[in-house]
């Protein structure tokens, strides 16, 4: 597995970062379903969902019902949620997280075998083997002082899951 490493300010929006912007950008490979996207548009094949309407967003969906309505195959996935209850009040109007479990559950009926999936966090949040995926990286974002680091992960579909 691969690590990396990269020192960077934080802002509320992941991808106005230049060097994670580049750095996500870099490893999304093919159809990219964006499922939190944020303000800011990727520089790749995006299909962009946020509940939040006044962002520019293909679809505004909760995640899970995104997720349950979509019909096609994704090669990439990005998962870039609220990291915490607070910060999604904070940061998306009043509208609580996602069932982000039961969204990550579903996610293998909507990726191709052989895609990837890219989440954020601040915790080290991932599909898992029981889902049918193996890490391929691990970037660790770290934003000095007492803020926390962002946690990047990239793992490969290499089966169906198991749940």
């Amino acid at each position: 597995m691969k690590f990396t490493y990269i020192k960077t300010p934080l802002n509320k929006y992941t991808f106005v970062v230049k060097p994670i912007r580049e750095w996500v950008e870099s490893r999304c490979v093919g159809k990219t379903l964006n499922l939190f996207a944020g303000k800011t548009k990727l520089n790749i094949d995006e299909v962009r969902n946020d509940i939040d309407k006044i962002m520019v967003a293909d679809y505004h969906l909760e995640a899970l019902e995104f997720v349950k309505s979509w019909k096609g195959k994704f090669d990439t996935i990005i998962l870039d949620p609220p990291y915490a209850y607070r910060k999604s009040m904070e940061l998306y109007n009043g509208h609580k997280a996602s069932s982000f479990k039961r969204a990550k559950d579903l996610l293998p009926k909507i990726l191709k075998n052989g895609g990837r999936v890219i989440t954020f966090g601040y915790h080290s949040v991932s599909m898992g083997k029981i889902r049918g995926f193996k890490q391929e990286e691990i970037c660790l974002f770290s934003h000095g002082g007492a803020i926390h680091d962002t946690i990047a992960i990239i793992e490969e579909k290499i089966e169906e899951g198991k749940n």
